[in-house]
């Protein structure tokens, strides 16, 4: 993906901060709610591969609308015509003369209004869980009430900063430490709380249902059933309102684009901009076996031995597993403080012998490890490994004592006769993960 520095349009007299990523055949600008920077947005890897992926389809334009992130701030009520200057100013800016709109929740709004006011500029519309009227009436009874509203604000204040927003843009990943803290990251990034108050303040009333039959553009509609921050029906009565408008309801509760399903959104709009669905985004998948290890009570050796020794420690572990794996044919994905995450291509009985070799290595070091593995469909990005399949990795560790190699059932009844001896630990329920998962010790 090709990256471009933030840059600032001049629109008037106020600054509006945007920054140009991929290089795909057409233009497109998206437009999020007052959550917002440019640069933070980009530090969440599940979100990056996001921006990666539409950058093989298209140029991508990120905005930070006035009185968020890196643009200037307000001091008054923003009408959504001077937000079309705004957007203007951007996409002359960028060198963009016709552009596909893309919205997400509160950017719905000044999508539908760009879309009205330059249809000679847009050159398709894209409303990923966008809302369409901020007030409830008996047209959208799914909008918020003024009481609802006063009560979400005040939750808002109090709580931002933490990243407790992630609980309902996310439910499935809410108990992810590193997610969280990127959002409250991402909170404290966009604005103040006061700053986060005028927005939200300018935010209430608007209202473009006005607009949705007037639309003559091309317009993908895009949503989640169980969406838990932007209810169905605004997506639903956009789609009956819109000439011509395409709608896919996808299932999931997750709000954020990049967690879940990712795929199936990317698909369709890759398949509106371009008649096919292929994989010029270089995104890979591919069956893994992964290995994620963990010392255990780290932070009381740190505490005894002193940062320089403990470094100097680390270091020797990294070493000695590095080692392991590679002589079980596996590579290195990365470290994270005191674990370690490998992956194995072949079968994974390579990867159980790998884990119980490395508890003995590193136990010589005056440290004992645990050790989880799991089996699955793992997304290649680069020299980086992601996916559901690290985290139920992390998880089955997460469970194990010290010496200790779990693995989750799908590795179990993949290696069965390969003379490796397994007990049953029951079926367990994996933090963030769905359902309960059948855990197996690896006997020494």
């Amino acid at each position: 993906m090709e990256e471009g520095r933030v840059r600032w349009a001049q629109s008037g007299d106020v600054n509006i901060a945007y920054r140009v990523l991929g290089d795909g055949p057409v233009d497109l600008v998206f437009l999020g709610g007052f959550l917002s920077h440019i640069e933070v947005m980009l530090e969440e890897p599940g979100l990056r591969r996001w921006w990666e992926r539409l950058g093989s389809i298209a140029r991508v334009i990120l905005v930070d609308r006035r009185g968020s992130g890196l643009s200037d701030r307000i001091d008054r009520p923003l009408t959504l015509a001077e937000e079309v200057e705004d957007l203007d100013a951007v996409l002359d800016a960028a060198g963009a003369d016709r552009v596909v709109v893309q919205s997400y929740a509160a950017g719905g709004p000044l999508a539908v209004e760009y879309a009205a006011c330059r249809p000679d500029r847009t050159l398709a519309l894209v409303l990923y869980a966008s809302i369409v009227a901020t007030e409830r009436d008996d047209d959208v009874p799914f909008a918020e009430t003024p009481a609802d509203r006063d009560e979400r604000i005040a939750r808002l204040l109090e709580e931002w900063g933490t990243g407790a927003a992630i609980d309902q843009m996310a439910p499935s990943v809410a108990d992810d430490a590193r997610i969280r803290t990127w959002m409250g990251k991402l909170e404290r990034q966009s604005s103040t709380p006061a700053g986060m108050l005028r927005l939200a303040s300018n935010l209430q009333g608007v209202d473009v249902r006005h607009h949705l039959p007037t639309l003559r553009v091309p317009t993908l509609i895009l949503h989640r059933t169980g969406d838990q921050l932007i209810d169905v029906g605004h997506s639903r009565l956009a789609a009956a309102r819109i000439p011509g408008a395409r709608f896919v309801e996808l299932p999931g509760h997750d709000s954020l684009p990049m967690i879940g399903d990712t795929e199936a959104l990317l698909g369709e709009i890759e398949e509106f901009l371009t008649g096919s669905r292929t994989q010029t985004s270089g995104l890979q998948r591919r069956l893994l076996t992964v290995l994620f290890t963990d010392i255990c009570d780290a932070t009381g050796h740190a505490a005894r031995m002193g940062d320089a020794r403990w470094r100097d420690l680390l270091a020797a572990h990294d070493d000695a597993i590095r080692r392991e794996v590679e002589r079980y044919g596996g590579r290195e994905v990365k470290t994270v403080g005191d674990g370690y995450i490998a992956a194995f291509p072949g079968p994974p009985s390579d990867a159980l012998r790998c884990a119980r070799t490395t508890v003995a290595a590193v136990r010589g070091l005056g440290v004992r490890i645990r050790a989880g593995l799991h089996t699955g469909e793992c997304e290649l990005i680069g020299d980086d490994v992601g996916g559901m399949a690290i985290h139920i990795a992390a998880r089955v560790c997460d469970l194990a004592g010290p010496d200790e190699v779990l693995t989750s059932g799908t590795v179990y009844g993949t290696v069965v006769g390969s003379g490796l001896e397994f007990e049953s630990r029951g079926a367990r329920l994996l933090r963030g993960v769905p359902g309960p998962w059948p855990i197996f010790a690896l006997k020494a």
